[in-house]
Formats: structure tokens, sequence, C-alpha cells
């Protein structure tokens, strides 16, 4: 379904509000049509016990009605209010005729009430209530969704604010939740069978003819080289808007979902991914947004104009129109296929001008894990090997180490002579004292051990590496991750992963004003736990597009229960490097983790992080809840092929 919003779409919106009252029906008050913001008049779902009852029912999107599974009658589900240190009782009552479950993103429960089937627990049979009782301990904004076929992608999932026992650090004068989320007329087996049966089923932007003859996108000996690899630089996202309606609050674009406020006021929009398989890049042209919290955790307020937002993240972010005119929310889907719109304004019935989408961003060898143009003072026009001509590597095997290349540069594993270039809100001499409790060195591909590069300096050509022979190159070499089962599941190995973290995302990197980058955030409180690390352990995001099957380090989910195993109270630092060209939003459950990018005791601490095409993330965690935990890509058909593992954290002194 193509998602472009048009003057003739907006239109037959405006037609649509004559069925504003039956269309109620399917919302809760929080994501009426107009919201006034959550005043407390507003009814919530909250105290001390809740009952939610998850059931089949109808839903409205741009005024055609799709089916769907709600809780308590409404798609999203009920805000869930709740205050920190309070202790409540869910009872869940599952009406369908199959299993069910509720998870608690982001939440900090005992493990048998994370609500993962197989997992932490048996899961909900039909027609059956399963009561969870757990403390809260924490506040932010957070959300909850079944963790039980794919239920989460027909409605299943709703918010979760959760006030702080004390003081809220965040001043605000009206706050709104904004709920984001794909929803498809197709089945999410119809959908998954189609990813199964043919690689970008659902990519409906992929290079042509007459792109090419108009001079638009790869030149002619780039799209061959990418041909011959199998790789397609246009296949950004799985399922695109040719699946899907992107949702705000429940409502389509045409639908208009309008948040007011009073010019002046500074209003917090509580931000959510919800969705099944689509990262959003957020925008609300005219307003710049003051981030606040990112999942759930309070941070350093950074004033940005755009982020990018993986399934599953959360931000809050203040914004404060002045004038008195409307503003419109623009929620782009990543691949640049639709997009989500609501409108900002203080009146019922206004409407601001809704951005065309932009150009979809095209892939580079950097997705493909084999960018090294960071290398700077090695020649070329640019800086570092973006200058360097790549036909002179025609051949090369650099899965060899090369004769007299020596790029071990002495202590740290820094090489002399070489400027390394700082990304912004980077502190390095924190970060410094954190590596070097892990030995100071990055990880290096075994092709680069022993490379001397200032013997490659004065190596000159036309730009980037897109126009390198990749005769000699293995995009399947096992030697750069011996971690990795070798199989028809692993398509591709990233040769030389870069720690993208101070990058905006992917199609972000030229919009012309600023972006969030992860290196931006830095918690607003010291780290509750700021040990070195004891050790350090490599995790391979890995997949075969073509096939659709996806992996951690080549093992499916259905070919192992062996999870990843920790001891109580220990402090572990992970890297997970992402072998694939795709965007992956990696959750882990029952703990929050602090991302290494160079702030101390005041990393950001997150439970989800998008791990760029080609790129790779480290953090630190505590392993301080024992019991069996899930970890998985939260792009639901990659967890479904089998993108997930658990963590096992066994008590100290626990036989192993």
């Amino acid at each position: 379904m193509n998602n472009t919003i048009d003057r003739r779409a907006l239109l037959r919106g405006a037609g649509l509000g004559a069925g504003g009252l039956a269309l109620a029906a399917w919302m809760p008050a929080w994501a009426q049509t107009v919201s006034a913001g959550l005043v407390p008049d507003l009814p919530t779902v909250s105290g001390e016990d809740i009952t939610l009852r998850i059931a089949r029912q109808t839903m409205m999107i741009d005024g055609r009605p799709s089916r769907a599974i709600g809780i308590n009658g409404t798609v999203p589900a009920p805000l869930i209010r709740l205050r920190e240190g309070q202790n409540v009782r869910l009872k869940v009552i599952n009406d369908l005729d199959e299993d069910s479950s509720i998870h608690w993103h982001g939440l900090l429960v005992p493990t048998q009430f994370d609500g993962v089937p197989g997992v932490s627990f048996p899961g909900i049979k039909p027609r059956s209530t399963f009561l969870y009782e757990f403390p809260i301990r924490q506040n932010g904004t957070y959300w909850y969704h079944s963790h039980s076929g794919m239920q989460e992608q027909l409605g299943h999932y709703g918010p979760i604010v959760i006030d702080p026992a004390g003081a809220d650090p965040v001043r605000f004068d009206r706050e709104h939740v904004i709920v984001l989320s794909d929803h498809s007329q197709s089945s999410p087996e119809a959908i998954f069978r189609n990813m199964k049966t043919m690689p970008g089923f659902y990519n409906y932007q992929r290079q042509t003819l007459a792109g090419l003859l108009a001079g638009r996108d790869q030149k002619l000996k780039d799209r061959v080289m990418w041909g011959g690899m199998r790789m397609d630089p246009a296949d950004v996202s799985d399922a695109t808007g040719a699946a899907y309606t992107y949702l705000v609050n429940g409502h389509g674009p045409s639908d208009n979902w309008t948040a007011l406020f009073k010019p002046g006021e500074r209003v917090r929009l509580r931000v959510i991914n919800a969705s099944s398989m689509t990262t959003f890049n957020v925008r609300i042209p005219g307003l710049r947004l003051t981030i606040v919290q990112a999942d759930g955790q309070n941070v350093m307020p950074v004033e940005v104009d755009e982020f990018q937002i993986g399934v599953a993240e959360t931000y809050d972010a203040v914004v404060t129109p002045t004038e008195d005119k409307a503003f419109t929310l623009v929620g782009e889907s990543v691949d640049r296929s639709g997009m989500a719109r609501a409108t900002l304004a203080p009146r019922a019935g206004m409407a601001a001008v809704v951005p065309p989408l932009r150009p979809r961003p095209i892939a580079t060898m950097k997705d493909m894990g084999m960018d090294m143009s960071s290398m700077d003072g090695m020649g070329g026009e640019n800086g570092g090997m973006a200058g360097m001509d790549h036909s002179k590597m025609a051949g090369m095997d650099m899965s060899k180490p090369m004769p007299g290349m020596d790029m071990s540069g002495g202590s740290g594993g820094a090489m002399p002579g070489m400027a390394m270039p700082q990304a912004r809100g980077v502190d390095p001499t924190s970060e410094q004292n954190r590596s070097a409790a892990l030995g100071g060195v990055e990880r290096m591909p075994p092709s680069m051990a022993g490379m001397d590069h200032s013997k490659m300096a004065g190596m000159s050509g036309s730009g980037d590496m897109a126009g390198m022979d990749m005769g000699g190159m293995k995009m399947r070499d096992f030697s750069y991750a011996p971690e990795v089962k070798k199989g028809p599941g692993v398509q591709t190995i990233s040769p030389m992963p870069m720690d993208r973290t101070g990058e905006p995302g992917q199609g972000l990197e030229d919009v012309g004003h600023r972006v969030l980058v992860y290196k931006d955030l830095m918690a607003l409180e010291r780290n509750p736990d700021v040990r070195a690390p004891s050790r350090s352990l490599d995790i391979h995001l890995t997949g075969n597009m073509e096939r659709f099957m996806w992996s951690f380090d080549g093992v499916k989910m259905s070919d192992t229960m062996e999870p990843f195993p920790f001891t109580e109270g220990e402090r572990v630092r992970i890297n997970l490097i992402n072998d694939t060209m795709m965007g992956h939003p990696i959750h882990i459950h029952g703990h929050f983790f602090e991302l290494v990018t160079g702030h101390g005791d005041h990393a950001p601490r997150k439970h989800t992080v998008i791990v760029q095409p080609g790129g790779k993330v480290t953090w630190d965690f505590t392993a301080d809840a024992v019991g069996d935990w899930a970890f998985h890509c939260h792009l639901l058909y990659h967890m479904m092929a089998g993108m997930m593992r658990t963590v096992s954290v066994r008590p100290k002194g626990a036989a192993a």
C-alpha cells in the first residue's frame, strides 16, 4: 500500500470527520483523534489492581476496517499509568482461541513475570487468566506487547507511563503519548511467507534502468559489482509502505491524530516505537526537539531537529511551540516508502503542511562493513582511504596478512601519526580508562594485523570505496569471525565493522539539520555500576537476506536452546557486530546496559539499541537479574526467523 500523502488523500481524510464518533469506539481516551493531553480528567488504567482482556476486534484506519487484536477493546491497548515504588497486580484474561502473553518491555520484573512463552513462563492458554504481580522499581516511558506468535503485528501493544516517586527532573506543562506502529491489511503469516518466498518482495523502490539513464543512484560499474555479489543496495527494509499503513496512536495519516497545546507551553512527547518492522525518522518541521529521556532513562537534555527511533525504543522530547499555528509530526519510515503523520495544534481541526517523502537511502560499502574512510592520514584528497585507488587492489586477498605491514602501532593499539577523527559528544579520556581494563585494543580483522599503513600513503583515486574491484575481497571470510557457525544462514561477514554510534542513521547523513546520535546521549545521573568489565563477549548479527534467514553467530533459536551464560553480579562487555546489510534493534530482557560511547560513568543506559548495517555497538552490563531472559532482534519477522537466543544468569556458586 502506497502511503504517500497527497492533496486528494487529505481531502478524503477530512471527509472522514463525520465518522469520528464511530472511530472513537476503538480508541482509548489518550489516543482519541483529538487529544488535550494526559490531564487528570482523562481516564487511564492505573492503581494496584488492573484487569486487561485480550480479544480479537476490528479497528478503523483511514476509514477502512481492519482486523486486529486489542486489549480492553482498544488498539493501541490502554495506557497503564503507575508510580515508582508501588506494587501492581495485572490480571490478564485471554479471550483468544490461541495462547497469548504480555511482556512488559523495559520493566525490571521477576523472570516468571517477564512474559516470554518458552523462556520465562508457559504462556496464557485460551480462555484462561494469568496474574502478573511485581513491584515498580523505576520510572519513565515504556510499553507492553505480546510475545506470542505474531500477535504484536495485529495491534497487541500499548504504552506505559511510570511517574517518579519524587520530583520529575523534566519540567513540562502538558504531555502526549505518541505510539508509532505499522499495520497491514495482509495477515502476518502472509507477510512472513512472502518474505521467505521472494527476497525484496515488498521493495518497490529498486534501482531501475530509467534511474541509471537519469544519473540517479549508483553508477553502472557499481551496479554491476553489487549485482555480482547478489546484493541490493535499495534493500533497506524488509516490510515497507507496500505492506503497511504507518500509524500514530492507531490512526492513519489521513485520520490526522491531533495533539493540542497552548502557545508557550512546554509539551512533553513520549514517543514509543511499537511497530513490528519499521525504523522511524521523527521530526516536527519548525520545532526543535529537546531529548530528555531514552528508553525510560533520564538523559542530559540535547536539542535536535530529528531523531531515528528503532523498533522498541522510546524517546521523550520536549517542544515549546510559541506560535498560534499547527505543526506536523512526521514519522518517516527509514526506507522512505511511507510515513506516520500527526498534528500538534492549538485547536482541533487545524492542519499543517505535510512534507513530501525524501529520497530513499542507498546502501554503501560502509553498510557492508568495509568502510575505512575514518582512517585519517593515509593519503587521498579526502584523507583516510576515501581517496584510495582501489583498482590497485584488484585480486588482493585481504583475508591474508600483507607482508611487512605492521598496524600494531605500540601501546593502546593506536597507529603512529594517525589522527583519528572524533565524533561530537565523546570524552576520549574516560573511554580510554574503560578500554584499558580490557587490554586497550580494539577488535581488528586478522587481515589488518601487522599492516603498516604508512606504506599505503599517496594512493589516491576517484572517491569512496564504491568503485572498488571486489575480485579479491572475500565477503564471507569466517576468519574474521571464528565464533560464527558456517552455514547457508550466513551470507556475509563484515571485514571491517565500524562503531557507528556517532552517526545519525541510514539516510540521515545529509539532511541539512541536526540529527540525534547515540553519542549525544549522556545519563543525567551517575551509572549505578561503574566497575570495569571482567570479560568481553562478541556476538555477531548474522543473516542471509536472499533466503530471509536470521540468527546470532550463525545459530537460530530453533537450532539450540543453549543460552549465553552469565554469573550473578558479573560485569561484562558485549560487542554486537552486524554482519548484515540491514539495521537491527537488539533488545535484552530483564536488564539495562550502558552504551560505551565515551561518557564514562554517565554512559546512557538503554534496553534496546540499533546496530547499523555493517557496524558494531559495544555495551557494558551487570548480570544482576537471576533467571532466563530473552535476547533478540526486535524486528518481529527477524526474531521469528531465528534472531533470538536466551541469556541465563545463574546465582553465584551455582552449578553451570
